[in-house]
């Protein structure tokens, strides 16, 4: 299952794009990873129009669903892959993509001719708990 949707260059697209993979996980009936990727899609939403949305243009949200992972993508037509940054204790900014890479299991980029897309991946199910002795 997939779904995606485009978002202008707007401050509120960031709060769009988090209500849009919400109600997609919400329809998937995948409630625990709900909170973990709505913080996920906000902060790549929020570098997506920082950094990657020339004027003009748009970013796009994709969430997709296998048997047991959700794959978070975010593309922009922003050049250059974003760098996970250690920001200094009184540091306001640059601790997203170090928040999301500890709540994924898994996180990268892809470079395109024209833009990127960063995205995450989540587990749906852990191993099963031993049955008690």
């Amino acid at each position: 299952m997939s779904q995606q949707r485009r978002f202008p260059r707007r401050r509120t697209s960031v709060g769009a794009s988090r209500d849009f993979v919400t109600s997609t996980l919400l329809k998937w009936e995948l409630h625990p990873l709900v909170e973990d990727i709505e913080l996920c899609v906000s902060e790549l939403a929020t570098n997506a129009l920082l950094h990657g949305v020339p004027p003009g243009r748009e970013f796009s949200v994709g969430i997709h669903r296998g048997e047991e992972l959700v794959r978070l993508e975010v593309r922009d037509g922003g050049p250059g892959l974003p760098v996970v940054q250690q920001p200094g204790d009184d540091a306001c900014s640059g601790r997203g993509l170090h928040l999301v890479r500890e709540l994924a299991d898994d996180f990268g980029g892809d470079d395109h001719i024209v833009g990127k897309t960063v995205w995450l991946v989540f587990k749906t199910s852990t191993a099963p708990e031993p049955a008690p002795s």
